[in-house]
């Protein structure tokens, strides 16, 4: 078997190699890396560094010929960081402020089933709000997900903040289950693609369950560069892969 190393596939991690917010199975794991053995292959993910590493393993960075958190806000290829970048230099302290004011207002007046901690994280490249708080239990995770189906508690959240932060040109990204991220526009996952030669390669795909209009895998999808696949969970990536790079 002869490695094409002018395939790239690259992959979202929640609800795609993992699932949510759980770690990747040993034998998820020993697939991509028999992947890794025919073709190129990357990991885009929205968390930072730490989850990347908490969700895939320490040895992510070895595991993957890239290896992008905050959609390559933090970026590594070949096991060397390549790139890093901040929102908070991007918009300035005194924008940030404007967010985090209003945000935690908002939050202040919603009445949902359970409010728990941690309902704002600042991450390096953009800020996760979460209405619910990601303290919350596994169960109540999945409660919400469903609660939130119906409800529309991120959406209208969303739809407000767009309004209210005209001037900043920010995306608005919902995301996994309980959250959603905010950060510079452009710097969703496409962002990544910047640190990929298109000339290295014949094909770039991307595999991602959130690839609808407003989820944080769609701009990647959509993205000429790429040929987008929308799976509906590791197995169903691992499917799909076999199917296209196992012929």
């Amino acid at each position: 078997m002869t490695k094409n190393a002018r395939v790239l596939a690259l992959f979202d991690i929640d609800g795609t190699l993992t699932k949510a917010r759980l770690n990747i199975t040993p034998e998820m794991r020993a697939f991509m890396l028999s992947l890794r053995e025919r073709i190129t292959v990357g990991v885009v993910g929205g968390s930072d560094f730490p989850k990347q590493k908490e969700q895939l393993g320490d040895t992510v960075v070895a595991d993957y010929d890239y290896a992008f958190s905050e959609n390559g806000l933090t970026a590594y290829k070949d096991g060397e960081l390549i790139g890093q970048q901040s929102f908070r230099d991007k918009i300035g302290e005194d924008a940030m402020q404007r967010l985090l004011n209003f945000t935690l207002a908002y939050l202040s007046k919603l009445n949902l089933p359970v409010k728990r901690g941690t309902f704002i994280e600042f991450r390096k490249g953009m800020l996760n709000i979460s209405p619910i708080g990601r303290n919350c239990s596994r169960p109540e995770r999945d409660e919400f997900e469903t609660y939130d189906k119906t409800a529309g508690v991120r959406t209208a959240m969303v739809a407000a903040m767009q309004d209210e932060f005209k001037d900043l040109d920010l995306t608005f990204s919902i995301g996994g289950q309980i959250s959603f991220d905010v950060f510079p526009r452009g710097w969703d996952k496409t962002y990544c693609l910047s640190f990929i030669n298109a000339e290295d390669f014949d094909e770039i795909h991307f595999f991602g369950d959130k690839t609808y209009r407003g989820g944080n895998d769609f701009e990647i999808f959509e993205d000429p560069r790429t040929v987008g696949h929308t799976v509906t969970s590791p197995d169903d990536t691992k499917a799909q892969c076999e199917a296209l790079f196992f012929k």
